[in-house]
């Protein structure tokens, strides 16, 4: 009997793809993936380019380009270089990270219907930022982000431990988060009815917006939000190998907790930093997931870089058309992805071919 000694094991092979196509596909799928990968990626250039060219302000197209590339300082040059062009930035970082977050999240609960907030991340940075407001006089995005990714990591860590730690399993963590969730929802309600600075401050904020986007906060988010994806996208491959069950996947060599603990940080990350920046943004990253996987598949690796691209396409459009909707004042992108979310997530989830997936 010959034996291929330079043949992957098949324990690897395994757990880099998850479930295998029928080997003589897997040349053609791998290649219509990285097609729509592309296109997708074409979609997001387009969308982005909108994002800078069409607001509640009409500017010619001549003057977007005098804005980008000839800055002298005019108002509608003030308008491109300054408002549009760092709100764009912010939505293709806060897109991303919410549409990597949510596939993450999926996959480590293995729970189609989770999003980012499942594990009271969101809740977490939410009940942080409005103790900040109130108790420390926070009234800048330097104090939100810090604020935000200190109470993300801290629930995180709480859900983790009330999960059972290293006996943690995909329920108990969705339990731990939901119970942590609730706990902290009622202890932001109750500082924002007793401190009605606070309340101002966070009404506003919690719509979810890219308005108030500028340089200066994506500088700040940036670092946050790059470290995360580049965390997520490192564990598909043990992310496919935990979708075959906790066992199969200890017998393939996944280290679970490593795992769980490495995908939950970039989590906090990546949801505690872009819900500093703009607020708890719905729908994107429990949504964007479900449409990857019909067009791709459960493979991880393709999942995660899919929902990066398309993920930031829903957001900067919902945002531009919550600029045009309401000329001249405008939508905030929470409220339109919300609207738009809503009613489309309910056709996917009952769709016999997403539902199985």
């Amino acid at each position: 009997m010959l034996i291929d000694h330079h043949s992957p094991p098949a324990a690897e092979q395994a757990l880099a793809t998850g479930p295998p196509p029928p080997p003589a596909g897997i040349a053609q799928v791998n290649a219509k993936r990285a097609a729509g990968l592309l296109a997708a990626a074409a979609l997001l250039v387009v969308v982005a380019v909108a994002s800078v060219a069409i607001g509640s302000k009409e500017i010619p197209l001549d003057q977007v380009w005098h804005g980008l590339f000839h800055y002298s300082g005019t108002d509608n040059d003030v308008v491109v270089r300054r408002l549009r062009l760092p709100r764009t930035l912010l939505g293709l970082l806060v897109g991303a990270a919410l549409g990597i977050a949510g596939a993450a999240m999926q996959a480590l609960t293995r729970n189609p219907l989770a999003d980012p907030g499942l594990l009271g991340v969101n809740a977490g940075a939410a009940a942080a930022v409005v103790t900040g407001i109130s108790f420390f006089g926070v009234g800048t995005m330097t104090g939100y982000v810090w604020f935000a990714l200190a109470g993300a990591a801290v629930v995180s860590a709480l859900v983790y431990f009330v999960g059972g730690s290293r006996a943690a399993t995909p329920v108990r963590l969705a339990l731990a988060g939901t119970a942590v969730t609730a706990l902290l929802q009622g202890w932001t309600s109750a500082v924002e009815l007793s401190d009605n600075v606070a309340l101002d401050r966070m009404r506003f904020w919690q719509v979810g917006s890219l308005a108030a986007a500028d340089m200066a906060t994506v500088r700040r988010v940036a670092p946050f939000l790059l470290v995360g994806a580049v965390i997520a996208l490192a564990m598909a491959r043990p992310l496919n190998a935990l979708a075959l069950g906790d066992d199969t996947a200890r017998g393939l060599g996944a280290r679970l907790t490593t795992t769980r603990v490495l995908v939950m940080t970039a989590i906090t990350l990546l949801c505690g930093a872009a819900t500093a920046a703009c607020g708890p943004i719905v729908f994107i990253g429990l949504m964007v997931p479900h449409i990857v996987r019909g067009i791709t598949g459960p493979d991880m690796r393709w999942v995660l870089s899919y929902a990066a691209v398309l993920s930031p396409v829903l957001l900067l459009g919902a945002d531009v058309i919550g600029r045009l909707v309401t000329r001249p004042a405008e939508l905030q992108v929470g409220i339109v992805t919300a609207v738009l979310g809503g009613p489309v997530f309910i056709i996917l989830v009952r769709r016999r071919k997403m539902a199985e997936l």
